[in-house]
């Protein structure tokens, strides 16, 4: 038998455990061209919040009584597909689930000799790609800028701040929440200057972080994070907007910057953008980012909670800032 996490209830608000479910069902046998997967790793995303809202977006909704979808990482222990054998640790995503079923082109083969399994849910996954994309493409950091990433201590955050000093910029100033997780912006992810958001006043301290203003902002938080960042962007400053986690559980319409007009005078960009837009930069980025995993240059953290019965705990938690770097449950 397997046990799955499905959506009981699309939540009004913050979720709750009773907007969820477990289920067992019995573990599958593969049909031709198929494998199962004993996934031994699973992601939990801000962007799942989302899903559970029946409303029409880039990713079709979660349906309701059925297992929940998302980045995993696991075994194979069945497989009537030619290119992968049993034995082989792939990344799909169908997460949510002890074991797993689909289509072996569905699963990718992931080389564990220099980095983890998990790497691939995180740094050489879709966080990973998130930031890289956010700062070459979307908001392109120039050399001698100085920029701004907002949830810096979180998963696409703390690598964001990484690359963009790898792309030139002279400083680089991080958001995060509270004394322990400013600390980490800057001793472990190596960011020149943190802002404690819980203190408030996010324009006065981003003003004194970046006395000659912001050139580049990495947005994953919205509201006054946004708001503060438009004050501080210099000319021609560029924003990438990638997500908005203050507002995800709101129950009504959310007001803008109050100081949106500022961007006509200072001729800004703000572009919101998809990771799957830029699949095209995957191999690029995977080359260069596994390179620095393996040689120390690309540091990032994990937030580690244990068995499925844990998965929505862990994602509750990552929706109220419980995590540092990736949020994963090992299965």
């Amino acid at each position: 038998m397997s046990r799955e996490i499905r959506l009981a209830a699309r939540p009004v608000g913050e979720p709750k455990h009773s907007d969820f479910e477990m289920a067992e069902v019995p573990v599958p046998e593969p049909g031709e061209g198929q494998v199962v997967v004993r996934n031994d790793w699973m992601s939990v995303d801000p962007y799942m919040r989302g899903r559970m809202n029946d409303v029409k977006s880039y990713v079709p909704p979660f349906r309701l009584g059925e297992a929940m979808e998302g980045g995993a990482v696991g075994t194979v222990v069945a497989s009537r597909s030619e290119r992968v054998p049993v034995g082989a640790v792939v990344l799909h995503g169908l997460g949510w689930r002890e074991h797993a079923l689909l289509d072996g082109d569905r699963a990718r083969v992931i080389d564990t000799t220099r980095v983890s399994p998990q790497a691939y849910l995180g740094a050489l996954g879709m966080p990973g790609l998130t930031a890289y994309a956010g700062l070459t493409e979307v908001a392109p950091v120039r050399k001698g800028d100085v920029v701004f990433v907002s949830g810096a201590a979180g998963a696409v955050g703390s690598i964001a701040g990484q690359i963009a000093r790898k792309l030139g910029a002279s400083r680089v100033i991080g958001s995060a929440g509270g004394p322990a997780k400013t600390a980490k912006v800057l001793d472990a992810f190596g960011f020149d200057a943190a802002i404690d958001y819980r203190e408030g006043d996010l324009e006065g301290q981003l003003a004194k972080a970046a006395p000659e203003g912001v050139d580049v902002y990495f947005d994953n938080v919205g509201g006054d994070h946004l708001r503060a960042a438009i004050a501080a962007l210099n000319t021609h400053g560029r924003v990438a907007l990638c997500g908005a986690i203050s507002q995800y559980n709101a129950t009504g319409p959310v007001p803008g910057p109050d100081n949106l007009a500022l961007a006509i005078g200072k001729r800004l960009t703000l572009r919101g953008f998809i990771v799957g837009d830029h699949a095209h930069l995957a191999g690029e980025y995977f080359t260069k980012a596994a390179e620095w995993l393996a040689n120390g240059d690309l540091y990032t953290e994990e937030t580690v909670v244990e068995g499925i019965d844990n998965a929505v705990d862990a994602f509750l938690g990552l929706l109220n800032g419980a995590n540092t770097g990736k949020m994963l449950v090992r299965l």
